[in-house]
């Protein structure tokens, strides 16, 4: 069992037009640097990119937004991105923003099989229009719907041949719970390792839900917004 490919183009070959896609990471932080390229390169329009955030203008999601290739976004914070605010506003792209626990919940509820969940988050605002209430003990609840995903990009630091993954830090953020939520879960890793390096105990995304994974090049590793401190 060996699901390795050789690089990012070669792992998406089967993008169509109209795809969602989970993307992993936080901010500038764990995101699948080599599969988004890819992605502009092959050109791949009107997809669904399901992610905490939309990236800078200029780098990880903000790419896809440059060339029109997004139709939709599924987000929570996205006030770091001047180029999707003009895009939505130009009513050139959709967005529907969900509180984060909100939305890594529909997540999480995708990947186990479980269709909806109630939650006071959003409730008597903006949020709830449209969305059914009940009361549980005296308090009102919202129904939210799990999400899942045509595809996963998912970005880890070390993984095998069969899969396995292991993230670093805080690149952990959305990728183990997208990696549970889609139909193919293509992961990049920044090394390949031999069969039994990992420690089983250590690993994070066993290979069960992963379909491809290559090593991915070139790392750049933006920090979001870069502060210093003034000197005394």
């Amino acid at each position: 069992m060996d699901k390795r490919v050789p690089n990012a183009d070669a792992a998406i070959a089967d993008l169509k037009d109209g795809a969602r896609i989970l993307m992993g990471g936080f901010g500038l932080c764990g995101i699948p640097e080599n599969l988004i390229a890819a992605v502009r390169l092959k050109g791949t329009r009107d997809l669904t990119v399901v992610s905490n955030n939309a990236g800078v203008a200029d780098y990880g999601i903000g790419l896809l937004l440059e060339t029109r290739q997004v139709r939709k976004m599924i987000a929570t914070y996205v006030g770091e991105n001047k180029l999707f605010e003009k895009l939505v506003l130009a009513g050139e792209m959709e967005v529907e923003l969900n509180p984060q626990g909100t939305l890594i919940e529909r997540l999480r509820s995708g990947g186990a099989g479980i269709p909806a969940f109630y939650t006071p988050t959003g409730v008597g605002t903006l949020v709830a229009e449209g969305k059914e209430e009940r009361e549980f003990a005296g308090r009102r609840y919202l129904l939210e719907r799990a999400l899942r995903g045509d595809y996963a990009f998912i970005k880890a630091w070390k993984g095998d041949r069969w899969g396995n993954l292991i993230y670093r830090r805080t690149a952990r953020n959305y990728n183990p719970i997208m990696a549970t939520a889609a139909d193919k879960v293509i992961a990049e890793v920044e090394e390949i390792v031999e069969l039994g390096s990992l420690n089983p105990d250590q690993i994070h995304t066993p290979g069960i839900f992963v379909d491809a994974i290559f090593q991915g090049t070139n790392y750049k590793k933006r920090i979001e917004k870069r502060t210093v401190r003034k000197r005394a």
